[in-house]
Formats: C-alpha cells, structure tokens, sequence
C-alpha cells in the first residue's frame, strides 16, 4: 500500500479531539457568562424597577401630606368623627409595627374610592364626609385617601382606608424598610434641624427619609438599597 495514501493514525485523532473538545469547552464558558450576565442584569434592573414604583409613589404621596382643600378650617361631619384627629396628625409613624399611615390628598382622578372628601367654595365653609361626595354648585369637592404602609415578611404593603383596612402586597423580596423623618425646632419653624427614626411630635415633621432595601431571590445580585427624601409640602408654607 502507498504510504502517502493512508489515513490519520490514533494519535492524530486523540489530537483532533482535544482540540475540538477545548473550543467548544470555550465556547461553553462564553455562552455561560453571557447567560449569567444577563439575568444578573435582568434582576438588578426588576429590583430597581420595583423600588422606584414603590418610592415614587409614597413621595408624592407624601409631598400631599395635610392637603385638605382651599381653606384651613374644615368642618368634621364624617359619619365616625375621624376626619377631625387624621386633620390634626396626618402622618404617623408606628416604629414598633413598622407602619407609616399618611393622610394626603387624592393624587389624579384614577385613584380608589376616598376615605373621606372635602367638600368646600372655597370662602367661607369647607366640610368633611365620609367616602365620595359630589359637590353642589359653586363648590368643589377634594378627595382625601387614609393610606398606611407597612412592611412584613418581606413585602411592602398597602392598605387604604379608615379604622384597620386590609393590606395589599405592593412589593416583593423587601429586605428592610426604613423611615426617619426630618424634625423642626418648634411648631412655627419649616425647615428641619434634625433626623428622628421615631418622632415624638408628628407635628414638628418637615420632610421624611424612605430607605428601602431590596433582595433577588435567586441570588443573582447583591441586595440593593434605594433612598429617597421627600418635603411635606403643606408644612414648608
């Protein structure tokens, strides 16, 4: 037989082979590190999606804190008398339960039914009742929500409304959530002098500190902390 005619030898192959088993042993690797790139990234970005949903909403929420219309004197005529002691506090912050309860003006039309509306011409009378009330002419009616957040289990909760209402997940795989709040000298200052993780004169709060930490269940990514401050509007004035 011609030698130059014959095929490859043992060793040859065993080459070959390993060859071939290294390239796509590299190839293997990239597409792995890709993969892991990706969902690395994809938890990161659901993690910060998830924290400016929640943030933005509490901060406008807060921003409206202790709106109640066009004047300052409002008639309690809701059927329980509860518009009248939210009126005097309408932000409180329960450290032991972790629940902040914010009485605010409704934010757009879309909202859910209000626990109270304002009814008022904005001259001499202005008067609170219970639930939705349409006003009559020459008036307008300013719709006002209860909200209380609280954080349990890791999730943020929701729940709207008057006396113990029942709370709604707004927000999963929650780590911590934290509140301070920036406290006034005395009633009459507006701007705040100092940092307070549970007040004891919710009418000297001026703005408040939301730190929210945030976890991927898979472990993809480290947790994440998120921190906004928001101003109460209607104590800078």
């Amino acid at each position: 037989m011609n030698g130059r005619s014959r095929g490859f030898g043992l060793i040859e192959l065993m080459i070959a082979l390993v060859i071939s088993l290294i390239v796509v042993l590299g190839v293997v690797q990239v597409f792995i590190a890709a993969k892991n790139t990706y969902v690395s990234q994809n938890a990161a970005a659901v993690m910060q999606e998830d924290a400016r949903f929640a943030l933005s909403k509490m901060v406008q929420e807060i921003r409206m804190v202790g709106m109640f219309g066009c004047l300052a004197t409002v008639i309690d005529a809701s059927t329980d008398n509860s518009f009248a002691a939210s009126q005097i506090t309408p932000i409180r912050w329960d450290n032991a339960n972790r629940r902040l309860t914010l009485v605010t003006a409704d934010i757009g039309s879309g909202g859910n039914a209000p626990t109270w509306t304002v009814v008022s011409d904005c001259r001499t009378s202005a008067t609170a009742y219970s639930n939705a009330r349409a006003p009559a002419t020459g008036q307008l009616a300013f719709p006002i929500r209860r909200l209380i957040y609280g954080f349990n289990n890791n999730q943020l909760l929701l729940g709207t409304g008057p006396g113990t209402p029942t709370m709604a997940v707004l927000v999963d795989n929650v780590r911590a959530f934290n509140v301070t709040f920036g406290m006034a000298g005395s009633a009459t200052d507006t701007a705040a002098t100092s940092y307070s993780a549970n007040p004891s004169d919710p009418a000297l709060i001026r703005s408040v500190r939301l730190t929210l930490t945030l976890f991927d269940p898979r472990n993809t990514v480290r947790d994440q902390t998120f921190n906004v401050v928001a101003a109460l509007r209607n104590r800078l004035l």
